[in-house]
């Protein structure tokens, strides 16, 4: 078949297959996918599932730092010459994750714009996530934070049609998430329930009520 003939290029369907350099990985609740200190040889994507991203300092204390989920993709510092993994990747439920090996995924972003375009966007999503995240560490409360989250791991505000049964987190992760302790945080959460903001039902259920301890008194950032 002729290059010109060649049908168009879907990237939803080439991270769903394997390929050379390209294998897909089924994970269990608590999996590492990798740990701080690996090589950074590959970029992963995630299928379906939901992992977090943990840092561990030298003096033994770990922070978690983002939680990622489905059509996230992770692991894309050794495309900027990062040798070694500067965090840890585990699920926390059952996850479907594709690995693309570092020459792979560099010669399909040089050869297809549309893989391009896609992960450029997630690159963007990323940093401005990573801006509303600090923007929320310095000028909001943790409760008001802890909702915030709530929300993120439901898919509230993201293009994916939110999923408000949320897998089974425990609250010294969302503590570790929001920066604060336990017991503020289940403080919090029986608050949420007895306003009907959430419910606990195997796991938490979101509901989008709790938008509003979000967008009271949001704070308005002058540039």
């Amino acid at each position: 078949m002729a290059i010109k003939d060649r049908p168009p290029f879907d990237p939803k369907s080439f991270l769903a297959m394997v390929g050379e350099g390209r294998s897909i990985g089924e994970y269990h609740t608590d999996d590492i996918v990798f740990s701080q200190g690996d090589p950074a040889d590959a970029v992963f994507y995630i299928q379906s599932g939901k992992v977090k991203v943990t840092v561990v300092s030298e003096q033994g204390k770990e922070a978690v730092v983002a939680m990622l989920g489905t059509n996230d993709f992770f692991g894309e510092g050794c495309l900027a010459g990062q040798a070694r993994r500067i965090a840890t990747v585990a699920t926390i439920m059952d996850t479907v994750i594709v690995r693309l090996e570092k020459a792979v995924i560099v010669r399909v972003i040089h050869q297809e714009p549309a893989f391009s375009e896609m992960f450029i966007a997630h690159l963007l999503s990323r940093a401005i996530r990573v801006e509303a995240d600090l923007v929320d560490q310095l000028f909001n409360s943790s409760e008001k934070r802890l909702a915030r989250m709530l929300l993120l791991l439901a898919n509230f505000g993201k293009d994916e049609k939110p999923e408000p049964i949320l897998a089974k987190i425990s609250q010294e992760t969302l503590a570790d998430m929001i920066g604060t302790t336990r017991s503020r945080v289940s403080s919090f959460m029986n608050k949420f329930r007895k306003l009907g903001f959430i419910d606990y039902n195997g796991g938490i259920e979101v509901h989008s009520s709790l938008l509003n301890v979000v967008l009271h008194d949001e704070p308005h950032i002058r540039i």
